[in-house]
């Protein structure tokens, strides 16, 4: 994946935390994200420190989402 992409889903994963801590009310602590320093707008960090970025924020958002899901869907076709 390039660089610019990183920086694209990096801003995408921003938004959904943004939108799930709204929706839920809730807001949770994602230390691992919170530690590094690097975010979206941080076009000047590294590829590797985007990367990094995004999987711990991707990993941190499926745990907290995991906890705040109460119901189960069925599954369906349409």
């Amino acid at each position: 994946m390039k660089k610019q992409e990183l920086i694209h889903l990096h801003g995408l994963l921003s938004e959904v935390r943004t939108r799930f801590e709204a929706q839920t009310d809730s807001t949770y602590d994602p230390v691992g994200y919170e530690e590094q320093n690097t975010r979206p707008t941080s076009i000047h960090h590294s590829k590797n420190d985007h990367r990094e970025a995004v999987l711990k924020l991707a990993n941190e958002l499926t745990t907290n989402m995991t906890s705040e899901e109460t119901e189960t869907v069925a599954p369906h076709a349409d």
